[in-house]
């Protein structure tokens, strides 16, 4: 009988173990995941930062073009030109 209740008591140890891990994972797994969304938002906010840099730095190669440079001067005519084209498609699209 006593070894009967030494188990019990080995069983409800273990249970106890087991619940207190499954709540500090459980506390855990939820750190992790608000801190990759927390992640996940800065790296969106990154890529968009480096995409208006990246347009403002597209910008101002072609107004250097346009200054005079001989540079670019291709790369900006093609530019032009894949702009003028967005702008027909816009029109079409509105006259639609």
């Amino acid at each position: 009988m006593s070894s009967i209740i030494q188990v019990v008591n080995l069983v409800e140890d273990k249970l106890k173990k087991l619940l207190e891990n499954y709540h500090f994972l459980k506390e855990e797994n939820e750190f992790l995941f608000n801190k990759i969304a927390l992640l996940e938002n800065e790296l969106a906010e990154g890529k968009q930062i480096f995409n208006e840099i990246e347009k403002k730095y597209q910008t101002l190669k072609i107004a250097k073009t346009l200054e005079g440079s001989k540079e670019d001067r291709r790369e900006t005519k093609l530019k032009i030109n894949a702009l003028i084209r967005e702008i027909d498609t816009c029109i079409v699209q509105l006259s639609e």
